[in-house]
């Protein structure tokens, strides 16, 4: 029989041994944690195979289960001492989720699980505290309507503003015990009318309600959009941790908190969190109350005057420091954690690796390495790639005016522009729409996710460090200022009042998520600068990476861009964006329209010194190393004038009559022209335009190479190839121009001739291809929509419903369909091998900047990825980690 429930403490382990998968994060880590003797609440975990058995089985659980559970429960009985239900001194308990990764607020819990109308009473007289007592019963009731009926949350909160008003409280902590008995009562009646039912008050009901309430949260929408925007898979499935209650509101010495053995938000060796006296863990996370400092430092350098924790409770804090110590050291990476001190007592009730901003995952990575607790390659490995994005952009100008409405906590670094929104839906609204939103909220929910992941910064009026917004926006990498309490937020009527003046939505504003600073209009921006901790860290994963790492571009602010973070060439050099310059694209029109030889010739005599221009400028940046340039590739109609003004500039400049241009436009118009008239078909029926490109090709490089000593090296790539006969044409087109251009130049350079990759045929037929490509460049958006028949201008309206719903893990444009694509890509690479095995292999599609699609490259043995500039450190370091992984 499968076993289902392990259990922890006590010095009980049932032999779940940190298995994430099996136990989730945070059951292996409190199994952790009670084997190396700190102190944590008993409790057992319900693995994640029961989550995955319980949808498989149509949300209902095996016979065993209930079993399993039952002993679990009396577990925790045995080492508590207090019997769950029992009206004179009951055990509650808690009710939290654990996926394998951490997802901060997606699923959800239920805290004070086993109260119910008698044992309240019960609770009362064994803690000598009616107050604590009813103050808890009435979170339970308002967190289980919540979690487990579905009730509107919204309702139990107004109920209590209006409590809290009707007795002239400004805080939950001056209500009394006859304050919450009253609202005890009222919460009651609003579950009785909003759910027609009472409040459940079977013990056993309560906890079996929680347990499917948290496997059912796995499903929920803002779990599945996490989950996407993470890449995690929906079949992994949470965990469900059942532990004894201990409880931070029962007095003023008692408190909760949050902590992180290192600032992650700026990787510095400091204790960094929050605590809330007289408070239970909810209370800090949602940002229902400002919460406390936890070091003196901390509170000193915010010039707040609340006490840290290390002033009101020095010796807990004194424990506290010393666990920290031992949990950093164990896991050997900064931890997460969260806290409960009941009446002078510390327990640990969770440790997880921290999330962290980009800057504090670099220094954090490298300092550890630097202090011998991990090793060089254990850093590279340590940091997302993906997340080096956020340091790759720019920052707010530091001697720029800045109109300063108010400042908040700076919760999450970076700084982000954009107009005002309220609610999650109009961010996700106008940001598809191409603007850019800064979503403002009283405090996020994680049913915001949508909307933060849509916007560019994040403000919130409620919330500390460690609120959901916080958490969350550093995950995401967004920029974030919460607890910005001078905001007065109407998000019905779309007004932001502060300091005085008043924003509207689509006013713009400006945070900056490092200084927790909140400008009105836009603020100018800088380039970052890279030394430091992260050059040390792409020092180190250029030692290990086997695969090279080019730049897809085009231009050479591109190009110098692309040399600054490290690229190695240019793997793609689109020639088409250059014929879009206002300047050309008339010449460009009059060789399209021109329908004979004769006249595209005159037209292309135009583009000639401009594409010799274009070329030489990318080869004076990239100097000595390989420039791929993809001849022209996209269907004529892209060129093609629209307007009347455009149509008789292009007749004026060729010489002909408007009409007869109109009827040539005619002739030229396709029915699906992305599957038409284009790449190398343009070649074969009009030679002369390849013709034209390559002779600018090798002029530039000589002309360079004169210059500058140091020869390029033109890789000249023929797109859209399907047949070994086409390949050989245009590579005749090819070498013919720089037979003339060398005799012209009395000197010759290096060059290669190829092709893209991007139809399922050329993949299948590679063999008889590479008789004549020197290289492949694996042109992976176009092979992706080939291959699957999805087009990757519309997927978006639909791809969303195909990754929720298990048809395909992730997005193929985003991130290689490795099953699919990844075949064609292994059966082109192992057959252009057979026939040539020198064969030169890279992909330059924007999976070139994908990690998981680089881990890919890596195994298929191709030689290098092409990135877009900014992307090129991500792939340099996802190179380097798949290179780790690959030596096992």
């Amino acid at each position: 029989m499968t076993k289902y429930v392990y259990r922890f403490g006590g010095n009980v382990s049932d032999g779940g041994n940190g298995d994430r998968n099996l136990l989730g994060g945070k059951g292996a880590n409190l199994d952790g944690m009670a084997s190396i003797g700190l102190p944590v609440p008993p409790g057992f975990t319900i693995t994640t195979e029961m989550c995955t058995r319980y949808y498989t089985d149509g949300e209902t659980y095996p016979e065993s289960l209930y079993e399993e559970v039952k002993l679990g429960i009396a577990h925790i009985e045995g080492i508590t001492g207090k019997t769950f239900g029992n009206p004179a001194d009951p055990l509650l308990v808690s009710v939290r989720s654990g996926a394998r990764v951490s997802m901060p607020g997606m699923m959800d819990t239920v805290l004070n699980l086993g109260l119910n109308d008698e044992t309240v009473l019960g609770l009362a007289a064994a803690s000598g505290d009616e107050r604590f007592a009813w103050d808890s019963y009435r979170r339970f009731i308002q967190m289980y309507s919540d979690v487990v009926l579905g009730l509107d949350h919204g309702a139990f909160e107004e109920a209590l503003e209006i409590a809290k008003e009707n007795n002239g409280f400004a805080l939950d902590t001056e209500m009394g015990a006859e304050h919450w008995k009253a609202l005890v009562a009222e919460y009651k009646a609003i579950v009785a009318d909003q759910w027609e039912k009472p409040f459940p008050q079977e013990v056993n009901d309560q906890l079996w309600g929680a347990i499917s309430a948290v496997f059912g949260s796995w499903q929920s929408e803002r779990a599945k959009v996490y989950r996407r925007l993470n890449n995690i898979p929906g079949e992994w499935g949470t965990a469900v941790n059942v532990q004894a209650m201990v409880f931070g509101n029962m007095g003023d010495t008692s408190a909760t908190g949050v902590a992180f053995t290192r600032d992650p938000a700026t990787g510095e060796n400091c204790y960094y969190g929050e605590f809330l006296i007289n408070a239970q863990g909810e209370d800090v996370v949602a940002g229902i109350r400002t919460p406390q400092y936890l070091t003196r430092e901390a509170r000193e350098r915010a010039g707040a005057k609340a006490l840290s924790m290390e002033e009101a409770m020095p010796e807990t804090y004194a424990e506290l420091a010393k666990v920290f110590q031992i949990l950093e050291t164990h896991y050997r990476d900064m931890q997460d954690i969260e806290f409960t001190v009941q009446q002078g007592k510390l327990w640990m009730l969770q440790t997880r690796s921290g999330k962290r901003t980009a800057k504090a995952a670099l220094k954090i990575a490298v300092d550890m390495a630097n202090e011998d607790l991990i090793t060089q390659e254990e850093a590279i490995a340590r940091v997302d790639p993906a997340a080096l994005d956020q340091l790759l952009h720019p920052t707010l100008d530091p001697n720029a005016p800045r109109d300063v409405l108010t400042k908040g906590l700076p919760a999450s670094p970076g700084a982000a522009s954009g107009i005002i929104v309220f609610d999650a839906d109009a961010a996700e609204r106008r940001a598809e729409l191409g603007e850019a939103v800064i979503l403002v909220r009283i405090e996020t929910s994680p049913e915001d996710i949508h909307g933060m992941h849509a916007a560019k910064g994040i403000l919130t009026a409620r919330g500390g460090m460690t609120s959901h917004a916080a958490v969350v926006a550093r995950g995401m990498g967004r920029p974030c200022v919460s607890g910005a309490g001078s905001l007065s937020i109407d998000a019905r009527s779309g007004v932001l009042n502060v300091g005085g003046r008043k924003l509207v939505e689509g006013d713009t504003i400006t945070i900056d998520g490092t200084t927790g600073e909140v400008m009105a209009g836009e603020v100018p921006t800088v380039q970052p600068e890279l030394a430091g901790d992260f050059g040390k860290l792409m020092e180190w994963a250029d030692k290990v990476r086997r695969l090279k790492v080019r730049a897809n571009a085009e231009t050479p602010l591109d190009c110098r861009t692309a040399r600054e973070f490290g690229a190695e060439g240019v793997g793609l050099c689109r020639t088409e964006h250059m014929f879009f310059d206002a300047a050309r694209i008339t010449a460009v029109r009059q060789m399209i329209l021109a329908d004979t030889e004769k006249g595209r010739r005159e037209a292309l005599a135009k583009l000639l010194p401009e594409q010799r221009s274009d070329f030489t400028e990318i080869f004076r940046v990239m100097a000595g190393l390989p420039v791929t340039i993809r001849l022209l590739d996209p269907p004529l109609h892209e060129f093609l004038p629209h307007g009347e003004t455009e149509f008789a500039e292009v007749a004026e400049a060729a010489g002909v009559g408007v009409e007869a241009l109109k009827r040539r436009a005619a002739e030229l118009h396709e029915f699906n022209p992305m599957l038409g008239h284009r790449g190398c078909r343009l070649g074969v029926t009009y030679p002369e335009i390849y013709e034209m490109q390559a002779r600018a090709i090798f002029e530039a490089a000589i002309d360079v190479a004169i210059e500058s000593g140091e020869a390029p090296i033109p890789e000249v790539m023929i797109p859209l190839v399907a047949t070994r006969k086409e390949l050989e044409l245009m590579k005749d087109v090819v070498d013919r121009a720089a037979e003339a251009v060398f005799a012209e130049k009395g000197r010759k350079v290096e060059y290669l001739v190829g092709t893209m990759i991007e139809l399922p045929r050329a993949a299948l037929k590679a063999g008889e291809i590479a008789e004549v490509g020197e290289f492949f460049s694996f042109g992976t958006n176009d092979l992706t929509q080939t291959t699957i028949g999805i087009s990757r201008d519309d997927a978006g309206r639909f791809l969303t419903q195909y990754v929720d719903k298990g048809i395909f893990p992730r997005d193929p444009f985003v991130s290689l369909d490795i099953e699919g694509v990844g075949q064609l890509i292994e059966l082109a690479a192992e057959r252009g091998r057979a026939t040539r095995s020198g064969i030169k292999l890279g992909i330059c599609g924007e999976h070139g900047g994908d990690p998981a699609s680089i881990a890919f490259c890596e195994a298929t043995g191709l030689d290098y990825v092409s990135a877009s500039p900014y992307r090129v450190p991500i792939a340099r370091l996802a190179a380097a980690q798949a290179a780790l992984k690959a030596r096992g």
